[in-house]
């Protein structure tokens, strides 16, 4: 029974981290009135989904996709696509962070605050 347990966490235990990450941080984004904080959790969120296509993309036994003398199987390479896909998301990532830190910026210059309620109670005058 023990050894059934440490088989499942040592399996699926980054899963349940990564799943937890990223409901937590949707329940960030759904509960903070700081926009600021909607955006780090907005970013922990996006970490999450790049930990979780890296997580999947592994395989045990697997060697670097370069090709080797002796290794003529396909299946012995680790897949070099989500790898590159997740390298592009941090770059999408970082620049939609940059462009929110903007508007944040601009909104804060405007209203005079970044939390939610006292932005919609300014915008109504």
């Amino acid at each position: 029974m023990i050894q059934t347990i440490n088989v499942i966490l040592a399996d699926y235990l980054i899963y349940m981290l990564i799943f937890a990450l990223f409901f937590l941080s949707i329940l960030g984004i759904m509960i903070c009135g700081n926009y600021i904080k909607k955006l780090i959790c907005m970013n922990i969120m996006q970490v999450a989904v790049i930990f979780f296509f890296l997580c999947t993309a592994q395989e045990e036994d697997a060697t670097i996709p370069i090709l080797e003398e002796g290794i003529a199987n396909p299946a012995l390479y680790v897949n070099p696509l989500p790898h590159a896909l997740m390298l592009t998301a941090i770059v999408v990532s970082l620049g939609t962070t940059g462009v929110a830190i903007a508007l944040l910026m601009h909104i804060k210059e405007t209203y005079g605050s970044v939390e939610e309620s006292e932005i919609l109670r300014r915008s109504d005058r």
